[in-house]
Parts: C-alpha cells; sequence; structure tokens
C-alpha cells in the first residue's frame, strides 16, 4: 500500500488534524497507524470540551462526561473526514458567501452515476441530499404510516422507527429477529399485519450489527401488500461486504433507502445523508408537517466534503478493513474470557450478554471512564458497544473485566449520567 496516498486521501483524523499533519509523511503500516490516530482517548477529550454528554430524549440541557472518558457510545467514526474531505472543505468555505449552486448537483449526479439512477436535464432526480439522513429517515417513516397503516420493524432495532410510528399515532408493530442468525425474520414481519404503512428494516442492523441477506429483503418487497412501502436504513452499509437494495430503486420499487455520511465516511458533525426512491415516494416527504420532520439545506461545505468523499476509491475499503481489523481482536478478547457476544455483526458496533441488567454494567463502566452504548428492552442483559480506536478498545477490555470480575454496584451519580451518555439517536 503506497501509504503517503493513504495519509492524503483517506486517515486524517478530524480531531487529529493540526497534530497529523507533522506525521503524514512518516511510512508506517495502516494498524500502526490507527493507533496512532488514538492517542490517547480524543473522543473524550472531545467530549469534554463540546458538552458532548446529554440528557436522553432533550436537546436543550448538555452536561460534560469527566475529560478524559472513552466514548464508544454513538457508533462514530473515530477517524474523522477523509483527508480528500478535508481538501475539499477549504476551497468550499471561500465559496461560502454564495448560495450552492455547485456541489450538492455535482453531489447527487455522482451518486446516481454510482447506482445507474435517472439524472439530468429533464429527468427528476431519484436521490435526495440532505444534511444528514436523520431527517430524512423521519420523513421516509412518517410520510407513509398512519393511525390505519402501522410501522412493522424489528427488535431489537434503531429507535427512531418506532418513535416516528409514536410521532403519527400508530402502532409500532416489533417482530423479533431470528434468534439463531440474528436477521430480520421477513415472513414474520409480513404475516404481522395484513396491510402496514410501511416495513422499516435496518441492515446492518442496529444495535446488533447483524446482516439481513439481500434476497431477503427482495422477497419481502416481491411479496409486501399492494400500497406498502419497504425502508432500508443502509447507515452502516459500508462496513458490511452486503450487496445494497438501491438498484431496486431504479427498478421503481416501493422501495426506499437512507443512507449518511456519518459511519465509515466519519462526518457526524458534518451533516451530510441521502434519501433514494422514485420521484412520487420522496415526493410524498413535503407531505410530513414541519414540527415533525427535520428540514434545512445541506450546507455548501457539507456537500463538497460528501462529494470528495464518494470519489475517494481507496476510503471505504481501507476503513472497512481497519474496522475489521479492530473489531476482530475485541471479539477475540471476549471468546478468550467467555463472554457471550451476538455473532455476525458486519457493523462497527456489536453486543455482548453480561448476564445481569445491562443498564448496571453500563453505570459500572461509566465508573471506569468507558462510555457504552444504551441498553434494548428486548435484550435487556446486553450492552452494545461500538467500535473505537485500538487504544480505546484496550481501555474498553481493561474496563470490562474489572467491572465483570468485581460486584456490580455503580453509584447514583453514575446511574443519574448514563443520561447524558452521547448517542446516535439524532445521528446525521
Amino acid at each position: 500500500m503506497d501509504f503517503q496516498k493513504f495519509c492524503s486521501s483517506t486517515s486524517f483524523s478530524r480531531r487529529n488534524f493540526l497534530r497529523s499533519a507533522g506525521i503524514a509523511s512518516a511510512a508506517m503500516s495502516v494498524p500502526a497507524f490507527a493507533q496512532q490516530a488514538a492517542q490517547p482517548t480524543p473522543a473524550g477529550q472531545a467530549a469534554a470540551a463540546g458538552g458532548y454528554g446529554r440528557r436522553g430524549g432533550d436537546m436543550g440541557e448538555f452536561r460534560p462526561l469527566p475529560p478524559d472518558t472513552v466514548i464508544i457510545s454513538s457508533n462514530e467514526n473515530p477517524l474523522g473526514p477523509a483527508g480528500s474531505a478535508l481538501a475539499a472543505m477549504m476551497p468550499a468555505a471561500k465559496k461560502g458567501g454564495r448560495y450552492d449552486k455547485e456541489y450538492m448537483p455535482a453531489t447527487i449526479q455522482t451518486i446516481s452515476e454510482q447506482f445507474g439512477l435517472p439524472y439530468g436535464p429533464g429527468k427528476t432526480p431519484f436521490v435526495r441530499l440532505y444534511p444528514g439522513s436523520g431527517g430524512p429517515l423521519d420523513m421516509a417513516l412518517m410520510s407513509n404510516i398512519s393511525p390505519d397503516k402501522p410501522l412493522v420493524c424489528g427488535d431489537p432495532t434503531y429507535e427512531q422507527g418506532p418513535r416516528a410510528a409514536a410521532t403519527m399515532k400508530t402502532k409500532a408493530i416489533m417482530v423479533p429477529l431470528d434468534k439463531t442468525t440474528w436477521k430480520y425474520d421477513v415472513k414474520a414481519m409480513l404475516a404481522a399485519h395484513p396491510s402496514p404503512g410501511a416495513y422499516y428494516i435496518v441492515n446492518p442492523n442496529n444495535p446488533t450489527g447483524t446482516i439481513t441477506p439481500r434476497e431477503d429483503i427482495l422477497w419481502l418487497i416481491q411479496n409486501k401488500p399492494a400500497g406498502s412501502v419497504v425502508i432500508v436504513d443502509e447507515a452502516y452499509f459500508h462496513f458490511s461486504n452486503q450487496e445494497s437494495v438501491i438498484d431496486q430503486v431504479a427498478a421503481g420499487k416501493d422501495v426506499i433507502v437512507l443512507r449518511t455520511f456519518s459511519k465509515i465516511y466519519g462526518m457526524a458533525g458534518v451533516r451530510a445523508g441521502f434519501a433514494f426512491g422514485r420521484p412520487d415516494l420522496l415526493a410524498k416527504f413535503e407531505t410530513v408537517t414541519a414540527s415533525d420532520r427535520q428540514l434545512g439545506s445541506i450546507s455548501l461545505i457539507a456537500a463538497a466534503m460528501a462529494h470528495a468523499s464518494l470519489t475517494d476509491k481507496d476510503l471505504v475499503p481501507l476503513r472497512r478493513k481497519i474496522n475489521r481489523d479492530t473489531l476482530d481482536d475485541t471479539l477475540s478478547f471476549l471468546e478468550k474470557h467467555n463472554y457471550k457476544y451476538i455473532p455476525g455483526s458486519q457493523a462497527n458496533m456489536f453486543m455482548v450478554d453480561v448476564n445481569r441488567p445491562g443498564r448496571e454494567v453500563q453505570a459500572a463502566m461509566l465508573q471506569e471512564k468507558v462510555a457504552i452504548g444504551r441498553v434494548w428492552p428486548a435484550l435487556p442483559t446486553y450492552v452494545r458497544v461500538t467500535v473505537g480506536t485500538p487504544v480505546e478498545m484496550k481501555a474498553f477490555q481493561t474496563a470490562f473485566l474489572k467491572v465483570m470480575n468485581g460486584p456490580s454496584q455503580p453509584t447514583a451519580a453514575h446511574l443519574e449520567m448514563l443520561n447524558h451518555i452521547p448517542h446516535e439517536i439524532y445521528r446525521a
């Protein structure tokens, strides 16, 4: 591998950009660079600087966690934006005094060309670019469900689906994942209701990281009742080896696919995401009332960075390998110490069984200054852990052994602090 090229195109961390400038020309292996980029607990430092912890479900009150806390709770990418994206940022910023007539169209054209979607004069695009994928996900869900058209989800799954159902005053029908493969049970989902408004599939799934095979999703698309829509959230897709279902959008099926730049592209704070769908399905987004959806145009800078990331051919495979190597190392640690975890993760997260209420372990880990992910009602003794840097995962291993081998008696203060652990529920 040409490491100079790697440094210039894919590997700069947003948290270490200035510091990394002095080491970018060093000839190191990818794993060595990942170690270098991880010095020490940058997520915790960023959290403290920005008041990162927040009250659960409240976007108003922020409370910082201790400055040296390792934060592996939000499914963020610790590498930050790619060097190619950072290089595109300054030229775009110089044009920031004018409304963007350059970067957003170029980004939409690029992604349309990559997936064979209609684009050009006289053609209505099959994709829209947004400031993150959280807003368009809400609109995709809310524009297709109603009190008499419920939402069918997996269980456990990303909570934005059930929350959208609650907003629309309809049921979220929770269908358990297959307990052998931990994939979505699409046949059970189809049987759950005769005429739902939408089926919601996160692939790879959050929180389990597991994959639902493309052929299963195609089966659901082909067999679903007329008028319902299959919504596929591919936020973590790039970490997997799965084939996307965006081709079903090009084929004109009742499918909406969401993508984000927050995960493998490392742009959670930059805010960029796509919604793919037939023009009539995307037009329905506008039927969602303003109070129920996140609105706003993507910034010129975010569009420029997104475009640069899409055209950086080395970015995805290199970052997929870094994530996979770190994940495999952590899972080997769990196996060595006889801890059970949900197998088959193809994302930047995993779930481990702690054989006690998960919130107790989450709070006890916070006492050791390691913030891990939340607990899902369907799996109350499991905790979710984000894959951080190798240094952060070693800190996780040390803290986890201490917590699991000792009495789990977190203080009331640390139990209350669980409300301030950052998470991706309001994700870009």
